[in-house]
């Protein structure tokens, strides 16, 4: 993607970070201590979570840690187990009259890779990785927790919450259908994600679609297997899947709408063992992304119709299992209008962008979405290895800058 650039500004003319209580930065000592010592303390946070990465719903580790550190901060409630291994925690402003409840959440699941990165704090967990950063997001919102609880400086109430399965599981989902927003009465709900490529000290959303539906299906040929050397006693399934991945690419070219893109992928072929046998069937495997509703509609009743009909035609059958995933993660306007305020507040209006071209990635903030009024903005991580790479590392230098994203829209969305 584009990468974003920063504002030509030295750091010392850009907007002041929110301090604590209001203070005046340049004069007020102790609460930039205070607030160094919280920002290093978050990146302590964020490698020992890097080092210890856990898988989808089974993070208790991760989640114990996290409800720990809550219960330190002297939260009005903390709660785990919601959507099975979740973790919510309740802080009520101290100013009055009490205003709206906002939520927050950040992610804490891994993914199943080996870390080639090297790095000190690398992962000791063979074949778990924090390969998306989720390290940084549950370091960043503790942070700002830790910061709105120590001065309570808002009206209404945050309710932080700590996901657990973002990737492909569903968590998002989970919570919510465990009352998440019922039981502690989330009026919106806000998340960020890092992203590499964008400059660190910027940010990027828009107040309508940010990423794609994600969904999967398997096509399995079943044909008529044989000896090699009697191709016309056999109905090939490879010779069928073949033609199948191919008149599926043609639900791109002719039949999505070339301004509501679409991907339609095989990822996955598998057929036979043997140089001297025609096997009797092929299984596929893909994935399908769009980013509105009747694209996602319309590329899965292509998709079926072209798996029966090409295989049918050379004498063969097609079982598809077709699985929708997440739906697409939309913003919701006028939360996406003060979100991003908040971001201009901290790093300046030049180093936010505010109509980002959506990405074909996939989030499960999506139900939350769907929940909910609310709001998905990416940070930028710097010239870092991408997303979901065995050397990638969420780069530190950006925790700062989430902190007091969070801090900011919870003391002026909540005011």
């Amino acid at each position: 993607m584009k990468n974003l650039k920063n504002s030509n500004r030295c750091e010392n003319e850009r907007p002041a970070m929110p301090q604590i209580g209001g203070s005046n930065p340049c004069s007020d000592t102790a609460s930039e201590a205070f607030e160094a010592a919280i920002r290093g303390q978050a990146i302590e946070w964020r490698r020992d979570f890097h080092r210890h990465p856990e898988l989808l719903f089974d993070v208790d580790r991760t989640a114990a840690r996290v409800a720990d550190l809550l219960r330190s901060f002297e939260c009005d409630e903390v709660v785990t187990g919601i959507g099975r291994s979740g973790v919510v925690a309740v802080i009520r402003g101290g100013t009055a009259p009490a205003s709206r409840t906002i939520g927050i959440r950040a992610d804490m699941d891994a993914l199943p890779m080996f870390e080639t990165s090297g790095l000190p704090y690398g992962s000791a967990v063979h074949g778990k990785m924090h390969a998306c950063g989720h390290d940084g997001h549950m370091a960043i919102l503790l942070g700002a927790v830790k910061h709105l609880a120590t001065t309570r400086g808002f009206s209404g109430t945050l309710v932080a919450i700590f996901q657990p399965a973002e990737e492909g599981g569903g968590g998002a989902k989970v919570m919510a259908d465990d009352g998440l927003f019922e039981r502690f009465g989330i009026e919106e709900v806000y998340a960020l994600h890092n992203l590499p490529g964008m400059d660190v000290g910027t940010f990027a959303l828009s107040g309508g679609v940010m990423l794609a539906a994600s969904d999967r299906f398997d096509i399995k040929i079943l044909g008529k297997g044989g000896h090699a050397a009697c191709p016309h006693e056999t109905i090939d399934p490879i010779l069928v899947a073949n033609q199948v991945v191919s008149a599926l690419q043609t639900i791109v070219s002719r039949s999505a709408d070339p301004i509501d893109p679409v991907v339609v992928l095989v990822t996955s072929i598998h057929a036979g063992d043997a140089y001297n046998v025609i096997p009797s069937e092929v299984v596929l495997k893909g994935t399908v992304r769009s980013l509105s509703e009747t694209s996602r509609e319309k590329v899965e009743s292509r998709v079926r119709a072209i798996t029966t009909s090409v295989a049918k035609a050379f004498g063969a059958e097609a079982e598809l299992d077709y699985r929708r995933g997440y739906p697409p993660t939309v913003n919701h306007l006028v939360q996406a209008r003060i979100l991003g305020d908040a971001a201009a507040r901290i790093v300046g209006d030049a180093a936010v962008q505010r109509e980002f071209a959506p990405l074909m990635g996939a989030e499960d903030f999506s139900y939350m979405l769907e929940a909910r009024p609310g709001a998905f903005i990416f940070m930028g991580n710097g010239m870092t290895a991408p997303l979901h790479n065995p050397k990638y590392d969420f780069n530190d230098n950006a925790v700062r800058h989430g902190i007091a994203l969070w801090i900011d829209l919870v003391t002026t969305r909540i005011a």
